[in-house]
């Protein structure tokens, strides 16, 4: 087997290849252009997402060469795939705004440079609207539609799927589309591989198979699991919400708290696919006794890869503060607050609400009404309590929501 191919099923990522012995003998006799791609439906990608691209940060490690392929040209139609309903339509400007978001992301686990590391590919990155949005229908059509059945299309799970719910034309065509862009990469980029979470069986071997019928040249695909955690919950989805990568739409402290807070059945599967951790360095963390020092390795390399060194060691410090003794809270999500407001009181409802920790005061009544409310380890008695200075300590307050949510009031 293919040195690289080893590793990502050694890590756990692998689900189906087209064909792995052809594959694997491909990538024996020389570096392959492979591609990934993401719809920027969104300005942040998900920590659930990222799976195909650490799996991509591998095989650049073994001098293959990754190409980013953004869909700012399919964005504007949208994926069926894994969806039950029509995605909302995005205007041009919008999709842009968030490739811009995406590229940077993307950044952290593949290397963009001119010149990276001896032995390292390289990876670039491109954007499916420059041959999509001007595309002409009719040529398509004809060219590209000429070789689909629709017998077929209809076999795949994600058409099957929609197909009890409805499926509209427009999203019908997003097989074409993806089809196409293989066929275009591998055209001007000579890419034989494309690589994508399970849902995307169906899309990628109708690449290959339209490479085949026009080009006559063989190309492979390789899915990965769609990653569930040990508790059932989707991968990247939290009590909270989505795990976003973007510090603006989710700070590094929460995020960091995410991954602390994962199944302890799923740390060591978790140290496989979101951190660059050597497999013989995780080996050793499986055997640790106590399972949350593992848990805090992973919290901190995971924070490191997406948010930098800085910011995870501010998260760890602020969790060690808030779970133990000592360490340093900045890192703790935070709004300001003037003294002369708690001189007047705050309703405690008002309070929690206007955190991260309630969208909603409806949401602080239920919190506080449940018991499950506190501030600076205190529980709050009630939805009629009035926070004063009286509740300062040292310069603020730290509220907490449940068993593990914190955020922190700074008083000036």
């Amino acid at each position: 087997m293919n040195k690289a191919l080893q590793v990502l099923m050694d890590r756990g990522f692998t689900k189906a290849c087209t064909d792995t012995d052809a594959l694997s003998d491909l990538m024996d006799r020389e570096p392959v252009t492979f591609y990934i791609g993401t719809d920027p439906t969104g300005r942040s990608l998900h920590i659930g997402h990222m799976v195909p691209f650490f799996a991509a940060h591998h095989l650049q490690e073994f001098g293959h060469n990754p190409i980013a392929l953004v869909g700012n040209g399919t964005a504007m139609i949208g994926d069926p795939s894994g969806k039950t309903e029509l995605r909302k339509m995005l205007t041009q400007e919008q999709v842009m705004d968030n490739s811009r978001h995406i590229k940077e992301q993307l950044s952290h686990v593949m290397d963009f440079s001119e010149n990276p590391k001896p032995g390292m590919g390289k990876a670039i990155m491109r954007f499916n609207g420059d041959w999509l949005l001007d595309l002409n229908y009719i040529s398509f059509l004809r060219e590209i539609g000429s070789q689909f059945s629709v017998n077929k299309m209809l076999t795949f799970e994600s058409y099957k799927q929609r197909l009890e719910r409805g499926l509209s034309f427009i999203e019908f065509n997003y097989q074409l589309l993806q089809s196409y862009d293989f066929l275009i990469l591998h055209r001007e980029n000579g890419a034989r591989l494309q690589i994508g979470g399970d849902d995307q069986w169906g899309n990628i071997v109708a690449g290959t198979d339209l490479i085949r019928r026009m080009d006559g040249d063989e190309c492979y695909g390789l899915t990965f699991h769609l990653i569930t955690r040990a508790d059932g919950k989707k991968m990247g989805k939290s009590e909270q919400g989505a795990i976003f990568i973007d510090p603006e739409l989710l700070s590094p402290y929460n995020f960091y708290q995410y991954w602390r807070n994962v199944p302890d059945e799923d740390v060591i599967k978790f140290m496989k696919l979101f951190t660059f951790m050597s497999m013989d360095e995780i080996a050793d963390w499986a055997k640790v006794k106590n399972i949350n020092e593992a848990k805090q390795k992973l919290a901190f390399e995971q924070t490191k890869i997406t948010h930098g060194e800085e910011e995870a060691e501010k998260a760890r410090d602020a969790a060690k503060a808030v779970f133990s003794t000592g360490g340093d809270v900045s890192g703790m999500p935070s709004i300001e607050l003037a003294a002369s407001d708690l001189e007047k009181g705050i309703g405690v409802i008002d309070l929690f609400s206007s955190t991260d920790l309630c969208k909603t005061k409806s949401d602080a009544r239920r919190l506080i009404q449940d018991g499950g409310a506190s501030i600076n380890g205190e529980k709050v008695p009630g939805i009629d309590l009035v926070v004063d200075s009286s509740f300062v300590k040292d310069g603020d307050m730290i509220l907490k929501a449940g068993k593990k949510r914190f955020f922190r009031i700074i008083v000036k």
